[in-house]
């Protein structure tokens, strides 16, 4: 059975959320990768619970399912991008993180949802690795906890640039944390292509055991830079070949949050190229 696709709503940024949803059933995805932010389901406002509620029901609504994502630049801070993470000097900072992805845990769980995304954040200057791995280490387990207790997993995604930035740092925490049941993977299929010493296909395959959210886009070796698709180098018929091969069910996300100028437009190509089976 072929992947089922969703498209990320941090492509999708001059939509209002209701109209994103609605352009993305119409298109015909199965699902959509919501990231929690100011325009689209804001975390920080009152009433979340009550407009997670209406959410919900549009997505029912519409037959879409959902993966909530907290990759929103400022959403915490409107100066520094992602930040704060769970890397932060500061341990209130931390804590401010540590909140947000405790929310996005309840919004899930409130949505229904199959996974909730993260990432380690970046290394903070004059921070060396070995302290940068002790405080995620801390970080997380309260998230895990909370996590485990509604029945969602927390997909964690290395970032180029991260600390927590390739597969093999993943499985670097998950042994650091003693293999809890709720840790799994976000693979990010243009990551693949910019760091990991496999091809794409290969890290979904060696990846499936701890596979629990996909992200796809087009990427260069070496460069960090999201792409439409056929605008990089990817191969992508192996790569859908293997997300079917090892029997993921969640959803494979298109993810441009650079690109929601043209995001209606590419919402629809992406959908195209990947139903034709990721042929050029």
């Amino acid at each position: 059975m072929s992947p089922r696709l969703g498209y990320g709503t941090n492509g999708l940024t001059d939509l209002r959320l209701d109209d994103a949803l609605a352009l993305l059933a119409d298109l015909g995805y199965d699902g959509v990768g919501l990231t929690l932010d100011h325009m689209h389901l804001d975390p920080m406002a009152p009433g979340l619970a009550d407009r997670t509620r209406v959410v919900a029901g549009r997505l029912a609504d519409l037959g879409l399912e959902v993966t909530v994502e907290t990759g929103a630049r400022y959403v915490l801070d409107p100066r520094r991008k992602h930040g704060p993470s769970l890397l932060d000097p500061d341990p209130d900072a931390r804590a401010a993180r540590v909140r947000l992805l405790l929310r996005a845990v309840q919004v899930a769980a409130d949505l229904g949802a199959h996974a909730v995304h993260c990432f380690s954040g970046v290394l903070p200057e004059g921070t060396d690795p070995g302290t940068g791995w002790k405080r995620l280490g801390e970080a997380l387990p309260p998230v895990l906890e909370a996590a485990d207790a509604a029945g969602i997993p927390v997909a964690v995604e290395p970032e180029p640039g991260h600390l927590l930035a390739t597969v093999a740092d993943f499985h670097r925490l998950r042994a650091d944390l003693g293999d809890p049941d709720p840790l799994g993977l976000t693979l990010d299929i243009g990551h693949c292509q910019c760091l990991e010493p496999e091809p794409p296909a290969e890290c979904v395959r060696s990846a499936a055991p701890w596979l629990r959210h996909v992200q796809l886009e087009d990427m260069r070796r070496g460069v960090h830079e999201h792409l439409p698709f056929g605008d990089g180098e990817i191969d992508f018929p192996p790569v859908l070949e293997a997300l079917t091969d090892v029997g993921y069910r969640g959803l494979a996300v298109v993810e441009l949050p650079r690109h929601s100028h043209a995001g209606p437009e590419l919402a629809e190509r992406s959908l195209r190229f990947l139903r034709n089976g990721g042929t050029r």
